[in-house]
């Protein structure tokens, strides 16, 4: 009877065992069990857990824009050089410039001259003619020589009429520096004068005179007319330099004037026959 009583509980305890795997086996197969090795290859359960990220595909406004910005990208690589080389001064064009004024020769002379001034919009008595030539260092009125063309236009980076036309404002200003107006005063003696001639005839003198002092000098009207009723034919050298100093340092009513001081007699005529007029 005890041998029966154990038989019993021991087949009760194979039935259970037999559950139990049963279910092992069930839940195995499913793959909602924990084994040994779970915890040394945790990606593989990642993986089947969380599938691979799929890369957005960009909508059609980003895809355009990209597009857009690559075209932009290569074009400015080509456009840059392009710009620099319209930019940077040419000698060859400043040649080929030239000659169109000098047609065969290699001097502009009247004819060239007065078409190079409509050309760049300027009237050949414009005191901005007077200011380029100082800068080609133009040796003759109404010329100028290869040269000086290529020395003068290289200075200004100028090599065609447009350059030269968004140039003219500079040339301008160039005027009211002091020390450059000077320079550019005493250069028009011996750029309007006669090569032959160590003096400039008084209509001549008079017409330069008027161009550089005429708007600044508020005398010189009344000094234009002192020359024409004088004995003068000719202004020197002396006298043209000593005419701007006295237009700077002499007061309007010339009563800081020295009789007793270096200036030329032509000075000294003007001043007693200026005088001798505001008394009568």
């Amino acid at each position: 009877m005890h041998s029966d009583a154990a038989n019993l509980q021991l087949n009760s305890h194979l039935t259970t065992l037999a559950g139990i795997h049963k279910i092992h086996h069930t839940l195995h197969r499913l793959n909602l069990t924990e084994d040994v090795g779970q915890d040394s290859h945790p990606s593989a359960c990642c993986s089947r857990a969380m599938p691979p990220r799929k890369k957005r595909r960009p909508s059609a406004g980003e895809d355009m824009s990209a597009k857009k910005s690559r075209q932009d990208s290569v074009f400015r690589k080509h456009e840059t050089p392009q710009i620099r080389e319209e930019e940077t001064f040419s000698s060859k064009r400043c040649l080929e410039w030239f000659y169109e004024y000098a047609g065969c020769d290699d001097v502009v002379g009247p004819e060239g001259m007065e078409k190079f001034c409509e050309d760049i919009g300027v009237e050949p008595e414009n005191v901005v003619m007077l200011v380029l030539a100082w800068k080609l260092d133009a040796q003759s009125m109404g010329y100028f020589t290869l040269q000086e063309w290529l020395r003068g236009m290289g200075s200004l980076q100028c090599d065609s009429t447009e350059r030269l036309r968004n140039s003219l404002d500079y040339l301008r200003s160039v005027l009211n520096d002091a020390t450059s107006f000077k320079l550019i005063y005493r250069y028009a003696f011996d750029f309007a004068r006669e090569k032959d001639q160590r003096s400039l005839d008084l209509n001549t003198a008079k017409c330069m005179l008027g161009l550089l002092l005429g708007k600044t000098w508020p005398l010189f009207p009344v000094f234009n007319q002192f020359l024409e009723q004088s004995k003068y034919k000719v202004i020197n050298k002396d006298q043209w330099c000593n005419v701007l100093e006295f237009s700077r340092t002499i007061n309007l009513d010339l009563s800081n004037y020295d009789e007793d001081g270096a200036w030329p007699v032509l000075l000294d005529e003007f001043v007693e026959w200026y005088k001798e007029r505001q008394m009568s």
